[in-house]
This record gives C-alpha cells, structure tokens and sequence, in this order.
C-alpha cells in the first residue's frame, strides 16, 4: 500500500499542492500535519509511523517535509528499511536500501537541515538590522489604523458585530480585542 505524508509548519500554511501530487502518486492513505518539521513528535507523523508494515511504500513530495534534522531522518529511514517499508521522495526518488541509496539519502538530508538553519540565520540577521531602526515594531503592522478601529467601534452602537464587519472589513474578533484595549486606557 502506499501511504502519503504531507506536512507545513504552521496552520496558516496550505497543504494542497503536496496533497494533490501525492494523489496523482497513488497514494491510498495520506497522513497531514500542520506541525513545525524541527520537532521529532508530529501528531500524524507518529500515526503513519505506527500503520506502515512491510511492502508498504510511504511517499512524500520533499525532503524537508519528511526531517529537517539529519540524525532524525537518517534513524526514521532506517527503522522503515528494518520493517521493509520502501520511501519515495517525490523530488528525489525512491531512496533504496543499498549503500549508495544510504548514502545520498544521508548527503541530501544534509543539505535539507543546512537550508532550514541558512533560513533561520538569516531572518535572526534582518531583525538584527531591523532592530535598529527607531521606528522598529516585533510581529506583522497593524492592518486597520486606530481612526478605523474607532469608526467602526462607534458603529456598534447601532449595528451588530456581523453588520460592523460587512461595512468595515474589521472582524468580530478585531472588534473585541479593540473594545478591550480601550476599557484597559
């Protein structure tokens, strides 16, 4: 049987593209995870790890989605060897169980963990920079500006939440968290 895994790191990220190639693939089963790749315990991981037996082949569309670290996907890939179970990285290949299947398996898993630690370096560098400008904020701008949160605040003296968020585009939960600030001044 061939099983699917498909994982992004975080619940705002998309599954779509990697579900759609591993049902082209053939995939009867396909596990998915909105779990960081950093940490060895993902949910739907564990369960897939657990149901594949041997002749089975688990599938998935890159590297870095399967282990970012390379101990960890070096010792996942050879627990499956143990239990016969076949892996096919979909922009690798089928990593087999021979020396030289090992071994790029080993070399590509390398570079996979290098990318993820190139990426974080870099961002921990542009906040560095970022840090100091005078105007610096930490987390993603403020969509609405204060003068349209208190717009549609005075709103809700005649309208419902549902009615505020139609005419202004700023959630109920915007709308809330906005209400509490303001109590809290």
């Amino acid at each position: 049987m061939k099983y699917g895994y498909a994982r992004v790191s975080t619940t705002h990220q998309d599954l779509e593209s990697q579900l759609q190639r591993l049902d082209l693939e053939g995939c009867g089963v396909i596990y998915k995870d909105k779990f960081t790749g950093t940490k060895r315990d993902r949910p739907e991981f564990n369960k897939l790890l657990e149901v594949l037996k041997k002749g089975d082949t688990l599938v998935i569309t890159k590297l870095d989605r399967f282990a970012r670290s390379t101990v960890d996907g070096i010792s996942t890939i050879k627990g499956l060897f143990e239990r016969g179970v076949r892996v096919h990285v979909l922009n690798m290949g089928l990593v087999e169980d021979t020396p030289t299947g090992r071994l790029i398996f080993s070399v590509m898993s390398a570079f996979a963990e290098f990318e993820r630690d190139m990426i974080v370096e870099r961002t921990q560098e542009g906040k560095a920079i970022a840090k100091q400008r005078d105007d610096f904020r930490e987390g993603r701008p403020k969509k609405f500006q204060r003068e349209h949160i208190e717009h549609a605040l005075s709103l809700l003296d005649n309208h419902s939440y549902k009615e505020v968020e139609g005419k202004t585009g700023i959630s109920k939960s915007t709308l809330i968290r906005a209400k509490r600030n303001l109590r809290k001044e």
